[in-house]
Order: C-alpha cells, then sequence, then structure tokens
C-alpha cells in the first residue's frame, strides 16, 4: 500500500456536478488500494454535511473552508502580478501549512493533483523531497477562460482573455514538472500537446465514467413532473447540472429565447425543467408557465428516467460531459451539441444525436416526439453505450500503472 497526497479545489463529494463527480470516484479508485491523504476546500456550507462520508472514505482529510466572495476579491490581486487569477482564488495559508506538514511527517510515494491550481501547494511546500506528481487536469481550463473572452464584452473579454494566456503559462509549467498528466478526451489530449509541446510525451486520456448500477431506470419510481400539480400528459424536456456555472446558463438561457418557442408552436404541452442547484437571477428568470426552474433536487434520477427528452444545448464545452452520459445510462434520448457529443464515444444517430444549430435542435427533437418508439430504442441503445464503454473502473485503472515508484522514474526520464 502506498501513501498518496490528494489535493482537489472541492471537497469531492456529494457528486452532484461535474467535476465533484470525477474527483469522488478518483477518491474512491485510489483509496481501495492505498492511503490517501486529502486536502481540499469547501465551498458550500450544505457540503459539511457530508465530512463524515468522506472521512468514511479517506480517515486522513483536511478541509478547509473557502468563502467564494472573499476568494473571489483575494483572486483580484492577481492582477497586479503575472500570475492567473485562480491561483489567487485558491491560495491558503492552512491548507500550505497541512500540506507541509503531511509531507515533512508522511513519506508520500506520489501527489495526484485534481484540477492544476492545485499543484500550487506542492511547487510551495517547504522542505524535504517532493514526491513524484500525477496531474488530472481534466480539461484544458485556459482554452476555456480563452474561449469565454469571445462570448463576453469588454472589460470581461479583456480579463478572461489575460487568465486564459497566465493560466496556459501555469499548465505547462505544471505540466513539464509531472510525471503523467492527464485529461479527459483525446480531443483535450491533443489540444494540449499543441499548446505545449514539450511535454507531449508525457500526456495522457482518462476517460470519465458514469455508475450505470446507480443510473439506471426503475419501473417503480413515480414521476416527478405530475406531482407539481401540471397535467399528466405534458412532454417535459430535461436540463441537468450545476446552474450557477455560466456555460450551463447560457445553454438553458439560449433554449429558452431560441429553440422552445418553436418546439411549443407544434408541441405546446412541452415544458422545459432546468434541474440543478444554485439557479442564478438569470435562470430564476427564466421561469414561466413553460419554464420549470427546480433548484436542488434530492434525486436527479426521476426527472431523467420520466422526460420526454433530456437536452444538452451547451454551446461553450470542454471535455465529456457527465450529464449526457448520466441521461444514457438512464436510457433516455439526448439531443446534445455537436461539441458534446464529438467527445463521446456513441455512434451518433442511434445512441445519441447531435445538433450544432437551433434549427439543428428544433428539427432533431420534434422528430423524437413524433417517433417515440425510435426515441425509446435509442434510450437503451445509449444505454448499452454507457455500460459497455464507460466503466469508472476501467478508465481509472489507467491510473494504477503510474502508481509504482519504477513507473514514475521512467516516467520523468
Amino acid at each position: 500500500m502506498s501513501n498518496l497526497l490528494y489535493l482537489v479545489h472541492r471537497l469531492p463529494y456529494p457528486p452532484n456536478k461535474g467535476d465533484k463527480v470525477r474527483s469522488y470516484h478518483l477518491l474512491k479508485h485510489l483509496s481501495q488500494t492505498h492511503r490517501v491523504f486529502l486536502g481540499t476546500f469547501v465551498d458550500d456550507p450544505a457540503d459539511e454535511a457530508y465530512m463524515d462520508t468522506v472521512r468514511a472514505i479517506c480517515p486522513d482529510l483536511h478541509a478547509v473552508r473557502l468563502n467564494p466572495r472573499i476568494a473571489r476579491l483575494r483572486s483580484l490581486t492577481g492582477l497586479l502580478t503575472h500570475q492567473a487569477l485562480g491561483l489567487r482564488y485558491y491560495r491558503n495559508a492552512d491548507l500550505q501549512a497541512w500540506v507541509n506538514q503531511t509531507l515533512e511527517t508522511n513519506k508520500m510515494d506520489a501527489t495526484i493533483i485534481f484540477s492544476s491550481v492545485m499543484a500550487q501547494y506542492v511547487s510551495r511546500a517547504s522542505g524535504g523531497i517532493l514526491p513524484p506528481m500525477l496531474v488530472d487536469f481534466v480539461d484544458v481550463d485556459s482554452a476555456k477562460w480563452t474561449q469565454y473572452a469571445s462570448s463576453h464584452n469588454w472589460p470581461l473579454s479583456w480579463l478572461y482573455r489575460r487568465e486564459g494566456e497566465r493560466l496556459l503559462a501555469y499548465e505547462r509549467a505544471i505540466a513539464a514538472r509531472a510525471q503523467r498528466s492527464f485529461f479527459v478526451t483525446e480531443n483535450e489530449t491533443a489540444l494540449f500537446r499543441d499548446m505545449a509541446p514539450e511535454s507531449a510525451n508525457r500526456v495522457g486520456v482518462i476517460s470519465n465514467g458514469v455508475d450505470a448500477d446507480y443510473f439506471s431506470p426503475d419501473p417503480a419510481c413515480p414521476s416527478p413532473f405530475t406531482d407539481n400539480g401540471v397535467h399528466p400528459d405534458q412532454m417535459p424536456l430535461v436540463f441537468t447540472g450545476a446552474m450557477d456555472y455560466w456555460p450551463n446558463i447560457d445553454a438553458v438561457t439560449w433554449f429558452v429565447q431560441h429553440i422552445l418557442p418553436t418546439l411549443r408552436q407544434a408541441w405546446p404541452k412541452l415544458c422545459f425543467y432546468i434541474v440543478g442547484r444554485n439557479p442564478s437571477p438569470a435562470v430564476l428568470a427564466l421561469a414561466s408557465s413553460a419554464v420549470v426552474v427546480t433548484g436542488t433536487v434530492p434525486d436527479v434520477r426521476p426527472f431523467l428516467q420520466h422526460a420526454a427528452v433530456v437536452v444538452a444545448p451547451l454551446r461553450v464545452a470542454r471535455g465529456i460531459q457527465n450529464k449526457i452520459l448520466e441521461a444514457m445510462a438512464m436510457a433516455r434520448p439526448v439531443v446534445a451539441s455537436q461539441s458534446c457529443v464529438e467527445a463521446i464515444d456513441a455512434r451518433p444517430g442511434e445512441e445519441l444525436i447531435s445538433a450544432a444549430e437551433a434549427t439543428d435542435f428544433i428539427r432533431e427533437i420534434d422528430a423524437l416526439l413524433k417517433a417515440p418508439v425510435r426515441a425509446t430504442a435509442m434510450g437503451q441503445s445509449g444505454r448499452q453505450r454507457v455500460i459497455q464503454s464507460y466503466s469508472w473502473s476501467a478508465h481509472l485503472g489507467r491510473l494504477d500503472e503510474y502508481l509504482g515508484g519504477q513507473s514514475l522514474a521512467e516516467g520523468n526520464a
């Protein structure tokens, strides 16, 4: 059994949003055969109720409370330096002291970094020989910020472009030090190799997965839609995700403004359900007789299982979207943005549907609603694809070969 230092930017539980789903399953995987020392932040007071759940998986836990508002103000000090603002956002003396003490008092065989900003705690560690480092970048975050810049006006466009440039420089420096770096898709990996050619031979893929036993249709599961006082023959379209996340906000706003009105002309009983925690004021403003904003729900599965169609109209998205894999696992037909579909190993048109423009979403959703037998068959095919290709254990097992001293040493050669 090896000792592993695992640094994550957000408490990896509950697994109710994309990054937490991945970091949680990675923690479970590592804890099966290693002693894991987990250093992380709690940025949502509601997550504090799950501290004992995480300790049951990983007794060596150090979680620091992070106030997002204060952290945002602190991050602005990065404007006075050449650093990415995200580094200042997650800088904390308490966590740094714990990392220093953990490295000094325990022989670590490796450090696992989840999200590049957490690598600063190893870079700034005091004393001793630092253990080999593996970095799960997940996506090329610097490219995400640059993409944001093109979708916003000045001064945000300038700020996001600056963040993209500074973060790329940091990502390159971290990858150059790491024994191995991982991204969620082949496309993200290829992009980073182009952007950081000096580390091209030490970059690989660890795909996302889904727990197909948990996300599984249950014939006894009642519909959550008939509990809302609406007519039982309504036709629910469903989007799931953290609704304080800008790409999700942009997706549902675009769908409500440019897709839903045309669909409702042909299908007046359509109702769009936006299912997810922390809806922003912009999302809450979308609520109407045709749009339901649920906020946090105890279980997303009933909403997926009883959806006529699940949609993922993301215009700014990187990597594999867990929300799509979960909907497929629930055997529902999914219509998603082309960039999201391209990241998934599935047959477009048979296991899920790709749409590039608003007119594509309208056409494809309309066709599914007209052909419920086809929609059901597509949902079943999508579930089989998830079972075959998206097991967490199969993907995370690729990390194991780099957790031995010899493999890590060879990776740095």
